[in-house]
Order: C-alpha cells, then structure tokens, then sequence
C-alpha cells in the first residue's frame, strides 16, 4: 500500500521534530516535506536516516512541489491560520494540534474545510489517556453538580487556560445538559483565586519549569469526590494519537473535532 505522504508545519519546534519522527518510524507514513519560520538550509536530514526532504519558510512552495496527502500542524494559532487557509486551497487534509483559535477561528476552518471539500482532525490533545480522561469526565459530569479542573503545564506554554482543559469542561457541561453549579464568592469583585469560571467549573492554571502536561478534574458531592488525572511525561505520548489522526483524516472530510469519533468515544 502507498504510504501517506506528510508535511509537518512548525518541524522545528519540539513538537515537530517529534512529529517527524513518528512519521518516518510508522511504515504506513513518508514524511516529504517539512516548513518553519526558522529554518537553516533548504534540506532536512530525517531522523531515521532514511535521506533528506526539502526545508522551507515557504508552506505554498513545499505543498505545490511535493502535493502532500497531509500536512500536520504544531504552531500558534497565528500562524496555523494562514497555514490552514493555504492547505485548504491546496487540497490537502490537515492534522491540526494547534491550540488558542478563538471562536471566529474555529468557524473560519470548519468553512474552509467545507468549502475545499478536505478534510481537517483538530485536537486540543492527541494523547489517548487525555481524550479518555474526557470520556471519563463527560460521564461523571451527569452525576455531579460541582467540578473544578486544575491544570499543569511547562512555564513556557503561553494559552491559559489549556485548551485541553477548556474542551474538557465543555464537555462536561453537554454531557450534564446545564451549567455546573457556581462555587460561592464574596460580594463585589469575583476572586481571581478561585479561578476562570467556565459554565460554573473553575478552571486553575499552573505553569511551572519541570512540568510537561497534567490535568485534575475533580468532582465533589457529599462525603465524597472523584478525581480523575492525566499526566504525559514525555511528547511520543501525543504521537500515537497523531499517527492514528493522518490514517484516519483522508476519509473524514471536513472539520473532526478531537479524537473522541476516531476512538469511537462520542456520546
């Protein structure tokens, strides 16, 4: 069978370069092509030693030479948009890990992918053990009134709250059908301490040197809480996930938000 051909944008951030690996470790995956703002060269060798793929700050020139079935993005959100409307108007399916696009952002993409008839997996995680931590929150969710979220991130991450954390409590949130209840405040101006409050689940945000990426959700009732927690230790815990979304984004055109309806985890 042809291999899925791939481009990874951002391929020299820490996450790209991961990317990258995965890819050329999976037999099913050919990275061909790879694009970043900062670049050094016009060749990169590929970590398996398996020969060299064009480099470029020039996404529309990789993607009209090598025609790539997918291009895999782990940027910021300002320069995953214009990345994507490119992508788009290429034809080429997208893998989109990206997080901190606004509302109109996420409207705009689902438009593009609609109107280019491509298809587009965006997740604010990649990691099988957060997408479970979700599915798990969503059926707690129906069976408490309050949560709040707690989530740990490296210092050098810039979105808070995690977009993790922000899908998180949205899905709660559906799963109950109703806002959770709303934890007391003093009277006058709402207490920053207590977090951002997201449909009544307060979110905390902590960003510290020596963490990767954790979340509590905490659920509590009388006499009793729950907490359920993901850590990753390591980035090759998103790559499985990632791998998975490339094989998978060529039949599912159009937006796919998270990975829950590839794992078969709606609902």
């Amino acid at each position: 069978m042809k291999p899925i051909t791939v481009v990874v944008h951002g391929a020299m951030g820490k996450m790209g370069k991961t990317v990258i690996n995965a890819v050329c470790q999976e037999p099913e995956t050919r990275c061909v092509g790879a694009v970043d703002i900062e670049v050094v060269g016009d060749r990169l060798q590929l970590p398996d030693d398996s020969g060299e793929v064009p480099l470029s700050s020039d996404l529309e020139s990789i993607l009209a030479d090598e025609k790539p079935d997918v291009m895999v993005d782990f940027t910021v959100a300002q320069a995953s948009l214009p990345a994507i409307r490119i992508a788009a108007k290429r034809k080429v399916n997208m893998v989109i890990g990206t997080t901190g696009f606004t509302i109109a952002d996420v409207d705009e993409i689902k438009k593009l992918a609609e109107t280019h008839d491509v298809g587009i997996i965006m997740s604010s995680n990649f990691t099988i053990g957060a997408v479970i931590m979700i599915h798990l929150a969503r059926i707690a969710a129906k069976y408490f009134d309050n949560a709040e979220i707690i989530e740990l991130h490296h210092n050098m991450k810039i979105d808070a709250p995690s977009g993790t954390a922000l899908t998180t409590a949205k899905a709660m949130v559906a799963a109950k059908g109703k806002p959770f209840s709303r934890p007391p405040v003093e009277k006058g101006e709402p207490q920053r301490s207590r977090g951002l409050l997201d449909d009544g689940i307060a979110i905390h945000s902590v960003r510290l040197p020596g963490l990767m990426a954790h979340q509590e959700v905490i659920f509590g009732a009388a006499g009793q809480t729950l907490t359920i927690r993901h850590d990753s230790i390591d980035r090759e815990c998103y790559m499985p996930g990632v791998i998975i979304a490339i094989k998978a984004v060529g039949s599912r055109h159009g937006l796919t938000n998270g990975l829950a309806p590839i794992l078969g985890l709606e609902g």
